[in-house]
């Protein structure tokens, strides 16, 4: 009612990965003061990137597909944004592993991208919504009262994650050391699997509703969300652990998963590339995070598996290209 609704969803996405930030920013302190931290710094932010598009995508499409017998869905116009942003940040990410560490200036160049899509976002056009149950009640107050009770809803949400994230943090990590798992990837699936649950559920919702381009652009906001201003405050929070300008170590663990899911996503963008995705391009992205979750050893395989079928999309449709990316920048 008050914003645009590109805006409320990259709010909403916002609010959604607020889990993510709060557990990878404690790990990223604490690998300031201990190092052996740091390889768990990023653990968090690779599983749920992953999981957002190689679960959540999927489900919102096959819920689509059981509604509707469509087999794709064409998303509007108003997407590209989405889209555009995802992919600068996504071939941003390429380099990162290159260097072996996570700087402040891939920060700054990385909320620098997340900036300028929340500006895209606020300068799109307003649109009303239909609203129903709490929101509804919400909406009908005056705007000065709905807009101060949504800030605190908003609040109250981000001061309740911020306390827990670092009980649970540490509990993984000990839960791990006494079971003998491996605590990073606890940390990368566990951890993620629990925050992005309500999310999930929320775009289920939406789906079932018939409103799946709204559900499926949530999941790409938070993916934009995660992939620049997660990934972002990491060095900075790591740099003030440890007193000074530092970059955040990278091991080729680490490496591997960065690229892995930076690969994951430039398939995923170039399936978007016409703002249209097929049920059939939902189950590859749905069977490649399954082969290389379970097949861990061919990870690198299905990272050159991403990327060939990215390519091969993309040269498909490349006079979409061009219109995309004017699109996507377009302020009105």
């Amino acid at each position: 009612m008050d914003i645009s609704q590109g805006f409320a969803l990259a709010i909403l996405a916002l609010i959604a990965v607020l889990p993510e930030y709060a557990v990878d920013m404690v790990f990223a302190w604490k690998a300031g003061h201990d190092p052996s931290f740091a390889p768990l710094a990023l653990a968090n932010m690779t599983g749920a990137n992953r999981l957002l598009i190689g679960i959540g995508w999927p489900t919102v499409m096959v819920i689509y597909f059981l509604r509707t017998r469509k087999k794709s869905l064409e998303m509007g116009k108003e997407h590209s944004t989405e889209i555009f942003y995802l992919t600068c940040a996504t071939v941003y990410a390429f380099s990162i592993p290159f260097k072996n560490s996570l700087s402040v200036f891939d920060a700054a160049v990385l909320i620098a991208i997340f900036a300028a899509y929340i500006i895209r976002t606020i300068r799109s056009g307003k649109e009303e919504p239909e609203l129903v149950g709490p929101a509804a009640l919400i909406g009908s107050l005056r705007p000065r009262y709905r807009r101060a009770w949504t800030g605190v809803f908003f609040l109250y949400a981000g001061v309740v994650i911020f306390l827990c994230a670092e009980p649970f943090a540490e509990s993984l990590v000990a839960f791990g050391r006494q079971s003998g798992l491996d605590e990073f990837l606890l940390v990368q699936w566990l951890a993620p699997l629990a925050s992005e649950a309500p999310e999930f559920l929320v775009a289920s919702i939406w789906a079932t509703r018939r409103q799946v381009q709204a559900a499926l652009g949530a999941l790409i906001s938070s993916k934009v969300n995660q992939w620049t201003l997660l990934v972002g405050t990491l060095p900075i929070v790591y740099s003030i652990a440890c007193g000074r300008i530092s970059a955040l170590p990278l091991d080729y663990r680490q490496d591997h998963e960065i690229w892995l899911t930076a690969g994951q996503s430039i398939f995923a963008v170039a399936i978007l590339a016409n703002r249209r995705i097929s049920w059939y391009g939902a189950i590859l992205l749905a069977g490649l995070f399954i082969a290389q979750l379970i097949f861990t050893e061919i990870r690198m395989e299905v990272l050159a598996v991403y990327i060939a079928f990215a390519a091969m999309i993309l040269v498909r449709d490349r006079h979409h290209l061009l219109p995309a990316a004017r699109m996507g920048l377009k302020f009105k």
